[in-house]
């Protein structure tokens, strides 16, 4: 009993700042302290002799309970959440009062934008922005390398400041590169798509993509044999904007199948990731061209 009081103790000190990051990533005082409750029952269970920093340890615990909430929330379609009901409120053991005091202090018009963001961008903010968690930590817990987990920060701080992302002065360049790269492998024209290659250039493929761990190839000759060979699903790519740049999206009956993001270097494309990774898949920011379909009519992966 000694032991489990001590322990409790710890985590009772640790308790406001744990609600106020599940707050934050959740928008509703109900679910976070239910996110609380579900660390508390992870610390119970879990073996924490080696750990130095029990808030640190604490904080990544609660965040990923929230991510897996807010994941499953987006899952089942659910519409933003909408003003707390007092009535409710108190059915469900919470303090309306407490609540309208919490939303004060955050800000309604913040919580509100945070409901437009990605589970994963919603993290990369909170944690990040708010809390001053370092980006390595964040990108352990939503699974990415710390520069992704920068861009995901990025882009929920420009959402949530109400600035459109910077424009590209190459955007234009990039679309002529990238209508040749499709040209080139629907037309089966080896010698048009080295041409827009970089003759180094390193081509990466996820687990689903290239399973069981990935692929990466380098070198345009090599690549382009094998993407001319295997370019029979190329008539269902188009173009669109991914994170802010112009690549591939193939959108089979419109379900999210696979995208290309293009890193170009003097008019030639130098690196290529190949994403078909559902969880990816869905925080990736998309943006329509020429009028296509609706990129909300992808965020269902295959």
């Amino acid at each position: 009993m000694d032991e489990n009081r001590w322990l409790a103790e710890r985590f009772e000190a640790h308790r406001a700042h744990l609600r106020a990051v599940a707050y934050r990533m959740l928008g509703s005082l109900g679910e976070a302290e239910d996110a609380v409750q579900e660390s508390w029952l992870h610390l119970t269970r879990a073996d924490t002799s080696g750990v130095e920093n029990l808030g640190g340890w604490l904080t990544t615990v609660v965040a990923r309970v929230c991510l897996d909430m807010l994941r499953s929330r987006k899952a089942r379609r659910e519409e933003p959440m909408a003003a707390p009901d007092p009535a409710a409120d108190r059915e469900a053991g919470t303090d309306p009062e407490r609540e309208a005091v919490l939303a004060d202090s955050v800000g309604l018009a913040l919580l509100v934008v945070l409901d437009t963001l990605t589970p994963a961008e919603r993290l990369a903010f909170v944690l990040h922005d708010l809390f001053a968690v370092p980006f390595e930590e964040v990108a352990a817990i939503v699974g990415r390398s710390p520069a992704a987990a920068r861009q995901l920060a990025s882009r929920a701080r420009r959402r949530v400041q109400g600035a459109p992302p910077s424009p590209d002065a190459d955007v234009g360049r990039q679309r002529e590169v990238v209508d040749a790269f499709l040209a080139a492998l629907r037309g089966g024209d080896f010698d048009a798509l080295v041409a827009i290659l970089d003759p180094d250039v390193v081509v990466r493929a996820d687990a689903t993509v290239a399973p069981p761990a990935g692929k990466e190839s380098r070198g345009a000759l090599a690549w382009a044999k094998q993407a001319i060979s295997g370019a029979r699903g190329a008539r269902l790519a188009r173009p669109a904007l991914v994170d802010g740049t112009v690549g591939v999206v193939v959108a089979p009956r419109g379900r999210l199948f696979r995208v290309l993001r293009f890193t170009l270097a003097q008019g030639k494309i130098a690196r290529i990731d190949v994403l078909g990774d559902p969880e990816q898949l869905r925080d990736l920011d998309l943006s329509v061209l020429d009028g296509g379909p609706h990129p909300e009519t992808w965020r269902n992966p295959v």
